[in-house]
Parts: structure tokens; sequence; C-alpha cells
């Protein structure tokens, strides 16, 4: 289950960093915009990305989430990809265009690219950082 910080985060307009494993079992990052679907973790991704590649090689993955008005609140879980979807790749990441830029349409959509819905299911609780926390002078 999802801990109700992450959920809070999940359903706010808050940026996520999606961390997959390369080839070589080093670690990948990227930043992106998230929602969730009741436990799971919805993102977006193009099919060729290196992210794309990993998770269909390995769908061990780690998500955190950084609180828009404080970015040193944050929340991380450990997930595992259940599916990478193409079926409604284009309705997702418009849906998410909406949440984060208040516009109907995602503006950057390249003819020929395939949009993947990733959906995430959670394999820990969602741990979350104490609210506030500065960093150290």
């Amino acid at each position: 289950m999802l801990s109700p910080v992450m959920r809070e985060l999940l359903d706010g307009r808050n940026f996520a960093t999606l961390a997959t494993i390369n080839r070589d079992g080093s670690p990948q990052v990227t930043t992106m915009w998230v929602t969730r679907q009741d436990n799971n973790i919805i993102m977006n991704t193009a099919a060729g990305r290196v992210k794309w590649h990993n998770m269909r090689r390995d769908p061990r993955v780690s998500v955190c989430l950084f609180d828009g008005a404080d970015p040193y609140r944050t929340a991380t879980v450990k997930g595992q990809v259940v599916e990478l979807r193409t079926s409604d790749g284009e309705a997702v990441i418009d849906a998410l265009a909406r949440k984060y830029l208040d516009v109907d349409k995602y503006p950057w959509h390249s003819p020929g690219q395939q949009r993947v819905t990733i959906v995430i299911e959670p394999t820990s609780d969602g741990k979350s950082d104490r609210q506030g926390r500065r960093p150290l002078k």
C-alpha cells in the first residue's frame, strides 16, 4: 500500500524521479510527471527510450516524489513495473499535460512516436521523509 504522504504527493502537481537499472547494473534516473490509479503509480514515456528498454529487461524500479512547495518533503517507494502498455499512451500523456501544464493536449507530440503508459505496483510502502527538513549548512 502507498503511504498517505505518497498518495498526497502523487495526487498533487509534484514531480517524481524514476530510477531504473541499466544493463551494466548502474542506475538510470529520470525526472517525470506522475499520477496514480488506485494503489498503482502511473507514468508515461516514449517507446525506445533508455528507461523503456531498462524496464522491459528488468521491471524493478524506485520512485521518489518531491513536494513542489517544499522539495525537502519527499516520499520514496520501490516497485515493479507490471505493465508497459500502448493502448492508452496518448490519453495518459494528455491527462498528465492537463495536470502539469493546464493544457488539453501534450504539446510535444512527435509524429510516429509511440507513447507508453508505465504501471508500477509498489513493493514497499512509500516511506516519507521528515517534513520541513533542511540541508546542513
